[in-house]
């Protein structure tokens, strides 16, 4: 719904600079620097150059343990940002001047190794932005040396972390509605702060809505900018004396003199007379100022009683002078009685009428604090909604605030290492791998297989129409054989000291994400008792893994 917005087919060209494109990109955000990281970070890179290890070749994993909103998926996001990152990446002299006040002890030359300091030596390989992945795999794998990918480490999670989670948020909405349902984000108000509200804008465009409410993320990403009017609007009028004219200038320079005198001629012949004046006068006024975009809300006073009959009586004298009205917004109440109710209305209009499709043309936007679980229950009731404004809910991802993202060591010098604990979710991958999806006959995706990068130098890649033993990552006794039909290697380099490509633009990105949810059976996304999506190791890797999970594991000794 492009209320507010250009013409339709108007070219607009967006900034380059600061919108983490092209071969040289600048992060959105000035906060975006190398303090923004743990302190630790700093520490654990001093400790490193102290003991003269910080030049190791080193690999670490980005990935998570369990997909959020108790589901089976997750969309990987945030990966243009975090290219930008390192893009820009330099310790300026006033960090060090302030690092050196915290770390007051530390010797001189570190601060001139940090001042010289880039990625120059980093290598990083990473799945599609706005793909669909999965717990434990390896959405971004940094490698170089270890103090650089060390002080790397907090600052992608927090881009990946959030970015992910609301990606995921706005996916399984759009699940829940369908292809055809437009969602709007309005969640800037409600966001986390400034750049989380930003963030959220271009995530939740990536995960599947349509537009934003918010005008700076427009502009930087050429998401789709709508908003029409709150109910401030509505309740700064109280009278049909509050308007200045009761003229209409139309989009081609014409004027009609009389509109007011239409507007109220319908209300009058329909008996409409009970309605707020107030409220008409806002939605003459709201015509007035958008003839070719003329949408409503509806439930500042009653929306049956009031709020409906005002705008079918603006929304007549409309079509009579040649605009056709966009619809209406209800923010209040059982937004799926009100919907029928108010298509009914629509429908009874269009019969008495004859305006063909009237009813069916006409747009009912839904907000109100709707969540994932609000939209499922709309469904099960039945109703009349083309559009959801969703914000809250959306940016804050209340159902679940954090995605869990880790980064783990898992090899240095060649050497692979394991991370090993108690809680056997918390048992990690080792070693540099390859990640390959696995498709079926249907070309829905059976499964992702994990493989040790020397076993593919040595024997190839993984190939359709072949035999493949898929292994559990942890019980021994769960195998699988698959024959595909088609097999995608899903991390690419997307850096090797410099891009080793233009980024991707938000609208590519989205477009990922939406042929990606496609190809998964949609077992895997329903809210309920989704199955788990096959996340395997090659008998290879599993050996290995299993093999240094026995070298590394201390032997207890009973007394």
């Amino acid at each position: 719904m492009n209320v507010n917005g250009g013409g339709a087919g108007e070219e607009r060209v967006f900034p380059i600079r600061g919108t983490e494109s092209g071969l040289d990109p600048k992060p959105v955000s000035n906060l975006l620097t190398p303090l923004l990281t743990d302190m630790y970070q700093i520490t654990m890179c001093y400790g490193y150059w102290k003991s003269k290890r910080h030049e190791v070749h080193a690999v670490f994993d980005m990935f998570f343990r369990k997909s959020p909103f108790k589901g089976e998926f997750c969309i990987f996001a945030g990966l243009n940002q975090a290219l930008s990152f390192l893009n820009t990446y330099k310790i300026t002299q006033s960090h060090i001047d302030f690092l050196k006040e915290q770390m007051p002890l530390a010797d001189p030359e570190f601060f001139e190794y940090l001042r010289n300091l880039d990625c120059k030596q980093i290598k990083v390989h990473a799945f599609k932005e706005g793909s669909v992945v999965f717990p434990r795999e390896p959405l971004v794998r940094i490698e170089g040396p270890i103090a650089v990918c060390q002080l790397l480490e907090t600052t992608l999670l927090c881009i990946v972390n959030y970015a992910s989670l609301v990606a995921t948020n706005a996916a399984r909405m759009r699940v829940a509605v369908g292809p055809d349902k437009m969602l709007l984000e309005m969640g800037l108000r409600r966001a986390q702060g400034t750049d989380g509200g930003l963030s959220a804008s271009r995530y939740a465009h990536i995960g599947g809505f349509d537009g934003t409410s918010n005008v700076l993320a427009g502009n930087l990403f050429g998401i789709k900018v709508s908003g029409t009017h709150a109910h401030a609007f509505v309740q700064s009028f109280s009278s049909l004396d509050d308007l200045p004219t009761e003229e209409i200038t139309l989009s081609d320079g014409s004027v009609r003199a009389d509109f007011v005198s239409l507007v109220k001629g319908y209300r009058e012949k329909h008996g409409w007379n009970h309605t707020n004046d107030g409220e008409l006068c806002a939605f003459i006024a709201y015509c007035q100022a958008f003839p070719m975009s003329f949408l409503a809300l509806v439930d500042t006073y009653d929306t049956l009683v009031s709020g409906v009959p005002n705008f079918l009586a603006c929304a007549l004298a409309m079509i009579e002078i040649g605009c056709k009205p966009i619809g209406i917004r209800l923010d209040s109440g059982d937004l799926a009685y009100y919907s029928k109710e108010a298509r009914k209305m629509f429908h009874e209009i269009e019969k008495e009428y004859g305006y063909k499709d009237f009813a069916v043309n006409l747009n009912i936007v839904a907000s109100n604090d709707i969540d994932e679980n609000e939209l499922y229950k709309l469904q099960e009731k039945g109703h009349e909604i083309n559009t959801f404004g969703i914000g809250t809910h959306l940016v804050t991802c209340q159902a679940q605030p954090a995605l869990g993202c880790v980064y783990k060591l898992v090899e240095t010098d060649g050497k692979a290492r394991i991370k090993l604990s108690q809680d056997m979710i918390k048992v990690s991958v080792p070693g540099k791998k390859r990640i390959f999806r696995l498709f079926g006959l249907n070309d829905k995706a059976l499964a992702d297989i994990m493989m040790c990068e020397d076993e593919i130098l040595e024997n190839g890649p993984p190939k359709e129409g072949e035999r493949i033993l898929c292994r559990h990552i942890l019980d021994p006794s769960k195998r699988a054989v698959c024959v595909p039909t088609r097999v995608v290697e899903m991390l690419t380099c997307v850096w090797d000291g410099k891009l080793t490509g233009e980024m991707r633009s938000v609208a590519d990105v989205r477009s990922n994400a939406r042929d990606g949810l496609e190809s998964i059976q949609d077992t895997v996304k329903r809210r309920d008792e989704p199955i788990p999506y096959k996340v395997s190791l090659s008998e290879r890797l599993f050996r290995k893994m299993h093999d240094l999970w026995m070298e590394e594991a201390p032997i207890a000794e009973l007394i």
